[in-house]
């Protein structure tokens, strides 16, 4: 028997979009699950953005105001899209209120917000998801599962990368995301926090860090309207962008390792670049965002000139399966959504967590408390200290 369960979304911009779409998708892909989304509400607080939503996705209803979602005994299930700094208190009222949470990285500004959501929903017994999205492509998986098998030998050192120019243009408005009260740690947040928990899940705990951080274009214009996405401003008033657009970190692991991660929200030229490169005693393992399908693999024994081969992942390896019929069929950003609201209903029908917990968004948050703190210091950081 299907069981019904009520979904709300708190925030219509793009993330909230794509969480909608991935409900509705979900019957089509894993149609075993015992639990059947039903879209009850959606709340923004954009005049108008609420309801045309509804209108566009079918909601029972729509309001402006998230504290009626909280309240909404229809609702069982709620996707927080809404900007980072209002998700601690959306988090916690959520939790507290018996709420199951699906939400976006990096669940605060801080590591101390990441946790009071956390402490939240295991106080309240429900499940909490977290939209670490990457770790999910099927490639992913497969290079996890390759490397706990031991096939590279010991991983020695890992390179992480996330280039993106969405904020390179120097019109691209001065929204929330620029300032440090609404935004937080700025490209720390918005790609790092994914970076280090690519680095987790593949390589287990980080034990200390130092890093360097820069803001490469230091003034923005304020919108004169309501902002969706990076949309671009001019003729407004200037103002100074408070928090990163680069950042570049040395990582020490518990296991050994050594690390190198690097993101950047303004490089030119850059559209997405996101990957991993990591190297053990006897063999390798590459994957980049843009070919997701495709591993980069060597192993052997040769060491030296041992050659590297393009493995292309199939069904078998993570949940590949449920959206394509053969190797080499190519996947996209939205599916990894789908795989995550997946895990998300499945750890609600289960009572047990899949995929990335409130737990990984503290570690997360931890490590990029630790970056900001190490450039500011100019030392290394020891993340149980942190």
């Amino acid at each position: 028997m299907v069981d019904r369960l009520g979904i709300a979304v708190v925030g219509f911009g793009w993330m909230g979009r794509v969480h909608t779409q991935a409900y509705a998708r979900l019957p089509h892909h894993f149609p075993q699950l015992p639990l059947r989304p039903e879209l009850v509400t959606v709340a923004d607080e954009v005049p108008g953005r609420a309801e045309q939503a509804a209108q566009q996705y079918s909601f029972a209803s729509a309001t402006r105001h998230w504290r009626e979602v909280a309240a909404d005994p229809r609702v069982r299930a709620v996707s927080i899209t809404a900007p980072n700094f209002l998700h601690r208190e959306i988090g916690v009222a959520m939790a507290e209120a018996g709420k199951h949470i699906w939400i976006e990285k990096p669940v605060g500004l801080t590591a101390q917000d990441a946790g009071a959501v956390a402490d939240a929903v295991a106080k309240a017994g429900v499940q909490g998801t977290v939209g670490f999205n990457y770790r999910n492509a099927p490639a992913v998986q497969a290079a996890r599962e390759l490397i706990a098998a031991g096939e590279i030998g010991t991983v020695t050192h890992i390179r992480v990368r996330l280039f993106s120019d969405y904020a390179a243009h120097p019109e691209g408005a001065l929204t929330w995301r620029y300032e440090l009260e609404r935004g937080g740690s700025g490209v720390l947040g918005d790609l790092a926090s994914h970076g280090v928990d690519l680095a987790r899940h593949l390589l287990g705990d980080i034990e200390s860090l130092t890093a360097d951080t820069a803001v490469f274009v230091p003034e923005r214009a304020r919108p004169t309207g309501a902002t969706a996405g990076h949309t671009r401003a001019t003729g407004g008033e200037l103002g100074p962008v408070e928090n990163d657009d680069y950042v570049n970190c040395l990582l020490r692991f518990a296991s050994g390792a050594r690390g190198v991660l690097e993101a950047c929200r303004v490089s030119v030229g850059e559209q997405n670049n996101y990957g991993f490169e990591i190297h053990g005693t006897t063999g390798a393992v590459f994957w980049d965002y843009r070919r997701m399908g495709e591993l980069g693999v060597s192993r052997g024994t040769a060491y030296q000139d041992q050659p590297v081969s393009t493995v292309y992942v199939g069904p078998g390896a993570g949940e590949f399966g449920a959206f394509q019929p053969g190797s080499a069929n190519t996947m996209g950003y939205d599916d990894l959504k789908v795989i995550e609201a997946y895990g998300f209903l499945r750890s609600i029908a289960e009572g047990t967590p899949y995929g990335a917990t409130l737990e990984d968004a503290v570690a997360s948050a931890t490590a990029l408390d630790a970056m900001t703190r190490s450039a500011q210091r100019r030392t290394w950081v020891d993340l149980g200290t942190a």
